[in-house]
Parts: C-alpha cells; structure tokens; sequence
C-alpha cells in the first residue's frame, strides 16, 4: 500500500470519532434551548395561563437538569404577581432508587412562591387548577420519589374583598420521601411528609404524616398544628364576617385526618388563648356599646376560666365527596372546653388511619 493510502485511512480511521463527538457537542449546546422551548410550549398550552421560563441548565453527567426563572401567570387575575414564581427548580434522577431496580426523580426547588387570588369571577371564567398542575407534572419526564422545598411562600389573596383579605405562609421547608413507593412497598401508607413553616401572625406551623399517592385519592394519616399565632393577624377576617377585630391574644389550630379509600375521619380544633376583642362600628355611639358588651359576655361564658381559652372541636367524618361537619358536636364541645375541662394546646393523637378504613368498611 503506497504512503498515500496509508495516510487517507488513517485520517478515515478519525472521521467517525470526531463527527461522533461534535455531533455530541452540538447536541449538548442546542439541548437546552430544545428544553426551554418545550417547556415554555407546555407553560402555554394551558388553558388561561401564560408561561415563561429564564434559562435551562444540564448537567448530564448525574442525569439532571434546572429550570431557572419559571413564571405562570392566569391570563384574567387581578393580582400582580404570577401564580406560581419558581426561581430555580432541580429534576434529577434518584440514584438511590436506581439502585434498587427503579427509575425515578426527585426534585428541589428554591425559595418557590405559589400565589393563589380568589375573585369575584363566574365559574365558567376561572382557569382549571387541574390543568397547570397536570402540565407542571408533565416537566417531569418520570415519576417523583423525593420532593424537597426550601424556603417556601404561600399566599391566598381575597383581591375582591374590602379590605383585602390576605393569609400566607413563608419560610416553608418541605420534604417527600418515597413517592413512588421504591421501598415499603407492604405498608398500606410507604410515603411519609413533613413540613414547616411561618403563619400571618408569627405562628408555628408543622405539618406530618404517612400517605399513598399511588391511589386516585391518596390514603393518609397526617397531623397539622399552628401555634402562637399572634390573633390579630385575623382581623381582615373577622373584621369582614363578625365586625370585630383582636386587640390581643394568640390563635392556636391543631388537626388530624386519616383517608382510606375515600373515607375521611379526623378533627378540626380552634383555640383562642388570652384573646381581647373590639367592635369595630365607624360611627360608635350607643350600638358599640352595646356590641361590645354582647362580645364581653360570650367569651366570658363559653371560655374556660382558668385557662382564658375558647376552643373547639370540629368533628370531620365521611366521604369526601360529602363531609360532615359535625354542627351539633361542634356546639357541645365549645360548652364542654367552657364548663368541664379545658382542651389542651396540642394534637389530641386520638385519630388513626384504621379509624377511617374501620368506618369505610363499616358505612
């Protein structure tokens, strides 16, 4: 073979490495862009919503990639801010379940913002909540297993009160272990949440619990608490529906609910502790008094004396479609916390998950 040849095959020797890495090369350069750009078509999609994202970023070698500067916004809302604003967002594999024979994700999110208006709008007008939840977990290309938040804000906004009615939540930390059920996969509930937070008001927010989302309505058995929430973070509230407002106090809400294949049992506990409240009437005068007189006299008679608490119980028990608030029970226990025994500021742990399937199976 001349030196010619030689030297053409030894150059065809490289072509194919070469066109296999810049094909690699280009393809890693454009990916992100394909990325955004699908991304932002699904934001789209939704019907009345408009999406935007910032940026994408890969990171190949551990199977993952964020999504910076996400932005939803319901097309008719009065509010300022978009619906959900999530500044960066991590989608990777779960090596860890890789391991055990599963391909899943988990995902992290950083300092998310969900900001939820409620208005004065018919029912036909209103975007469906299903469809940005559903487009959001198309972005995942497969199942979740290990959710994380940190730093996390809720906020529910009344833009069509007056005054505008606001409640929040900030600071959340959330995390999500086993969404997928990888492991435990016997246990009627594998997955287990918790969660922190602070209220309006300065309260203490802790969310726990063990679920199965892999039902088309999760089974759970989770315990929720507030305390120390200062009472007159409540005013916009009760201001609007009981024309009073807290001078004073602090606001307590401790609950457990258990579900089982539909079936609901679990409790709702209201606790006002040390609590001063005023009528609010703008032109004052003799109805004031009077008001406030009214409001002297119910806290004195339905609170508990030795511990200045108003509390109680709101029993909630049935299907979902169909819950049953327990009226009369509720008006009992306000009764029962005044004159017999003071609840106490804590989860009662008197509500299991074999509370609800004993009650499914029995109704």
């Amino acid at each position: 073979m001349s030196e010619k040849n030689k030297r053409k095959r030894h150059k065809k020797r490289y072509v194919l490495p070469v066109l296999i890495v810049s094909l690699l090369i280009v393809g890693r350069i454009a990916l992100p862009y394909i990325l955004e750009n699908y991304v932002t078509k699904t934001l789209n999609k939704i019907p009345g919503y408009k999406g935007s994202v910032s940026d994408i970023d890969l990171s190949l070698w551990r199977g993952a990639y964020q999504i910076e500067g996400l932005i939803l916004r319901e097309e008719k809302s009065q509010g300022e801010k978009p619906l959900l604003d999530f500044p960066s967002s991590d989608i990777s594999i779960d090596w860890r379940s890789l391991l055990k024979g599963k391909i899943v994700s988990e995902v992290e999110m950083q300092n998310p913002q969900f900001n939820y208006i409620f208005e004065n709008q018919q029912k036909q007008d209103q975007a469906d909540v299903e469809d940005w939840t559903k487009a959001l977990t198309n972005l995942v290309p497969i199942d979740i297993n290990h959710f994380v938040v940190y730093n996390g804000t809720a906020n529910f906004v009344e833009v069509s009160a007056d005054p505008q009615i606001s409640l929040f939540l900030k600071e959340i930390s959330l995390e999500a272990h086993n969404l997928s059920n990888v492991v435990d996969q016997q246990k009627d509930l594998p997955s287990h949440l918790w969660a922190n937070a602070i209220s309006m008001g300065g309260g203490d927010v802790k969310i726990h619990g063990d679920l199965n989302l892999l039902k088309q309505i999760p089974d759970m058995d989770m315990e929720f608490s507030l305390q120390k929430a200062e009472a007159t973070a409540l005013n916009d509230l009760t201001r609007r529906y009981a024309g009073v407002d807290f001078e004073s106090g602090t606001f307590e809400l401790y609950s457990e609910l258990a579900i089982a294949d539909g079936y609901l049992k679990g409790y709702i506990k209201p606790m006002l502790i040390n609590t001063k409240l005023i009528a609010k009437d703008d032109q004052g005068g003799l109805f004031k008094k009077l008001w406030e007189g009214f409001i002297g006299f119910f806290k004195f008679a339905l609170k508990n004396q030795s511990t200045d608490t108003l509390a109680t119980r709101v029993p909630l028990e049935g299907d979902l479609n169909n819950v049953d608030s327990g009226i009369w029970a509720t008006v009992l226990n306000i009764f029962k916390n005044a004159w017999i025994e003071a609840f106490s500021g804590s989860i009662d742990e008197d509500i299991e998950f074999k509370d609800a399937v004993r009650n499914n199976k029995d109704s």
